[in-house]
C-alpha cells in the first residue's frame, strides 16, 4: 500500500540567500504486516560532497609538527599515515583504515616517542570557520527541501562519528540527518555495501549522493541504488545535458577514467567497468531534486 504526501511551492531561506523550491508528492510505502511506514532514504557522503573537514590542512599538519618537534628533525608523518591507510584498505580493513587515532598511536610507537596525540581533540580544536566550510551555499536549503518533501536523510561516510559530528554540528547540518552511518558503528566502511544494511531495516534507499567513483558510485551501483555523482568541475558543454544524459555521454567518459585513476591508480579503466558509471551526474546540489522525479 502506498500513500502520497502532497507539498506545495515555497521559498526556503538560509542566512543571506534563498532558494525557490518546487515540491512534489513523495510516495511512501506502508508495510501492512508491521503497521510501519517505510522510509524513503536519501544518503549522502560528507567530505567532498557537502563539506570540507579540517584533516588535510590542519589536523595532519599539526600531527606532523608535533612528531617532528619530538624527533628534532622533519618527519613526513602524513605520508606514513596515508600509506598505512591505503594498506588497510587493500586488506579490506575498511573500519581500521579510518581510525586515525589508532594509526597515529601506532606510528608514535614505531618511532619510539614519548608523545600523546589525540586526533579527536585536534578535530574539535580546528572545527571552526574558515578551517571548515560547506562546499555550496545550497547545502542547507537542499536538505531542508528534501525533508519537507518527506524524504529521510542519512549520511554514509567513512569518517568515524567522533571526527564527523563536530564538523557537521558546527556547520549546521547535523540536525537535518536522522542517521549518521559511520564505519565503526556499521562494522564496515565504503565501498562495502553492507554499510547500508541498518538503513534498509526501516525503508528503501532511493538515492546515494557522493563525489567518489570507487566508494560512492561503486557501492550504490552494486546494490541497485541510483548513484548520483557530484562533479563540480563539469565542463560547460556537458552542463547543458540532463544529469542522466551526462553519465553516458562520450565526452564524459575520459573525465570518469581520469577521476577513477586519481582515486585508485591500480583501477582498470580500459574498458571502464559499468560499476563505476553513475546513473546521474550533477555539478551542483541544486540539480539533485531533478534526479528524484
Amino acid at each position: 500500500m502506498e500513500f502520497a504526501v502532497l507539498r506545495f511551492d515555497l521559498v526556503v531561506a538560509a542566512d543571506d540567500f534563498s532558494v525557490f523550491i518546487r515540491l512534489q508528492a513523495v510516495y511512501r510505502r506502508h508495510d501492512v504486516r508491521s503497521d510501519q511506514i517505510m522510509k524513503k532514504w536519501i544518503t549522502f557522503d560528507l567530505d567532498g560532497t557537502l563539506m570540507q573537514n579540517p584533516f588535510g590542512k590542519w589536523v595532519f599538519p599539526e600531527v606532523e609538527e608535533l612528531i617532528s618537534q619530538q624527533l628534532k628533525q622533519p618527519y613526513k608523518s602524513t605520508e606514513a599515515l596515508v600509506r598505512e591507510h591505503e594498506r588497510r584498505m587493500k586488506e579490506n580493513r575498511t573500519v581500521e583504515a579510518y581510525d586515525w587515532d589508532e594509526m597515529v598511536r601506532e606510528l608514535i610507537g614505531e618511532l619510539k616517542l614519548e608523545l600523546a596525540i589525540d586526533v579527536e581533540q585536534l578535530v574539535l580544536k580546528h572545527s571552526a570557520a574558515p578551517k571548515i566550510y560547506l562546499l555550496e551555499e545550497a547545502v542547507i536549503p537542499v536538505l531542508k527541501q528534501l525533508k519537507v518533501q518527506g524524504y529521510s536523510l542519512a549520511t554514509v561516510t567513512n569518517g568515524f562519528y567522533k571526527y564527523q559530528y563536530p564538523v557537521m554540528k558546527e556547520l549546521g547540518i547535523s540536525e537535518w540527518f536522522e542517521e549518521i552511518v559511520t564505519p565503526e558503528l556499521a562494522g564496515c566502511g565504503k565501498p562495502n555495501e553492507q554499510i547500508f544494511d541498518g538503513l534498509r531495516k526501516s525503508g528503501e534507499i532511493v538515492a546515494h549522493v557522493g563525489d567518489r567513483l570507487d566508494h560512492d558510485v561503486y557501492m550504490a551501483n552494486k546494490t541497485n541504488v541510483p548513484s548520483i555523482f557530484i562533479y563540480r568541475q563539469l565542463p560547460e558543454a556537458l552542463r547543458a545535458l540532463t544529469p542522466r544524459e551526462r553519465s553516458t555521454h562520450a565526452d564524459f567518459a575520459p573525465l570518469l577514467r581520469k577521476k577513477l585513476v586519481s582515486e585508485d591508480p591500480a583501477a582498470n579503466i580500459d574498458p571502464l567497468s559499468e560499476s563505476y558509471i553513475p546513473t546521474h551526474v550533477i555539478c551542483t546540489l541544486d540539480e539533485l531534486a531533478g534526479c528524484l522525479e
